[in-house]
């Protein structure tokens, strides 16, 4: 467990606050944040990269809470969106437009109107149809749109199925040797800059290895088409370093650094990189309450009120999180199932987790809940969202309320033919 989350008198606290005090105060479930955590990652980052002109642009797909995106932009993080709607939240949490990027491979026509009106740094086109809409959408607006190309380098990350990006059969990108032509066609469209080029191979990569295979084959691209011409100025690496959920290995961002500085000696670019999961994941938990303990004859059940609603990582990717008790005690560890209240049997955290005896009202964590949380939490089940709160030296504040059932349907209507109708008996 991070240093921002640990025990004082058997008690677990987050930058001195007791999640205990939070659960009474706010309820549960809850993902509670630590702001020194995600900040001190980022400033290792930073750090790394002493003395190479690189700017992190925080992956807001990873968690999206302006309060998240405020405390890293303070920081001097950028922003790396996905849509309109993450583009307006980096911009309402206060990321200047020059230190946002915006990616994905299904940008609307309104999305680049949108984000070419904004000023944003750039646009990261993955395919020709792609720039030949947004040089029609720049031209007819006036604007000069700044493109970098994604270029799929073919190469394998070593990660899950779901979350790896670099390889051919990947939906995104082009095809590294198709990127001189695309290049030269891009050249003769009006209203395009082309100013670098963009990869990104996959998420949760803890080895070096794939980012040395892929981060080689696209320098050794990008000084090509500088030879040939093209005016690049900018290198964007992408994301995806690992965090550990369970025994991975941390993600040594000085040994990184030192390994892109080898890489683009003497390039003279400018660095961009869009870690997300690597900045947030480890600065949250999930606060959640114990609803019962369930023992059938072959195993026990802890049953909890956060479930795949709350957190649905493990029933999508087969992901780990380790649950924990809020109170630690010296009593001998039981082997537990820890599962949520959905009806689905895909709601499962955890087979065989060796836990204390727990009961009703009992508090745990699942740790390393901080990416891919609260932003991919449903209103399945109609039960009551999750609520985030954001710790800050003993401070802390609730930066989403928990969402109740009326509150989940207020802005469903019911059609005027049915508002009436009355239930007839038949027969």
């Amino acid at each position: 467990m991070i240093e921002a989350f640990r025990y004082e008198d058997e008690e677990l606290v987050c930058e001195g606050v007791a999640l205990r005090d939070l659960a009474a105060s706010v309820g549960t479930p809850t993902y509670v944040y630590s702001r020194r955590a995600m900040c001190d990652r980022l400033r290792e980052f930073q750090r790394a990269f002493t003395g190479q002109d690189a700017l992190f642009c925080y992956a807001l797909k990873a968690n999206s809470n302006l309060a998240v995106i405020r405390a890293l932009a303070n920081e001097g993080a950028g922003a790396d969106t996905v849509s309109m709607g993450e583009i307006k939240r980096a911009l309402a949490a206060g990321v200047p437009p020059q230190k946002i990027v915006f990616a994905g491979i299904a940008k609307t026509d309104e999305e680049i109107a949108f984000a070419l009106g904004a000023g944003i740094l750039q646009l990261n086109a993955e395919s020709v149809p792609e720039l030949e809409r947004v040089s029609a959408i720049a031209s007819a607006s006036g604007h000069t749109a700044p493109v970098a190309l994604r270029v799929n380098p073919d190469v394998e990350a070593g990660t899950h199925e779901k979350i790896s990006t670099g390889r051919r059969h990947d939906k995104f990108g082009v095809a590294h040797d198709e990127v001189p032509a695309i290049l030269d066609h891009a050249r003769t469209l009006p209203g395009i800059a082309l100013v670098g080029l963009h990869m990104h191979i996959g998420s949760q990569i803890t080895d070096t290895a794939p980012f040395e295979q892929a981060y080689g084959r696209g320098i050794a691209l990008f000084r090509a088409m500088r030879e040939a011409g093209h005016r690049l100025e900018r290198l964007d690496l992408g994301g995806g370093f690992g965090v550990r959920y369970r025994n991975e290995q941390s993600f040594d961002a000085t040994a990184f650094a030192a390994l892109v500085a080898r890489l683009t000696e003497g390039l003279d670019c400018r660095l961009l990189f869009e870690p997300g999961r690597a900045l947030v994941a480890e600065a949250g938990v999930l606060l959640s309450s114990v609803i019962y303990r369930k023992v059938t004859r072959d195993r026990q059940f802890l049953v909890l009120d956060a479930g795949m609603n709350t957190l649905i990582r493990p029933a999508m990717y087969d992901a780990f999180h380790e649950v924990v008790p809020v109170r630690r005690t010296g009593e001998e560890r039981l082997a537990v199932d820890v599962v949520g209240p959905i009806c689905e049997s895909s709601d499962v955290f955890g087979r065989g987790r060796l836990l204390p005896p727990l009961d009703a009202g009992d508090l745990v964590v699942l740790q390393s809940a901080g990416a891919y949380g609260a932003v991919m939490a449903s209103d399945y089940n109609s039960r009551p969202g999750p609520a985030e709160v954001l710790v800050d030296e003993g401070r802390w504040a609730i930066v989403r309320p928990r969402r109740n059932a009326e509150e989940q349907f207020a802005d469903e209507r019911i059609p005027p033919w049915l508002a009436g109708l009355e239930k007839t008996s038949v027969g």
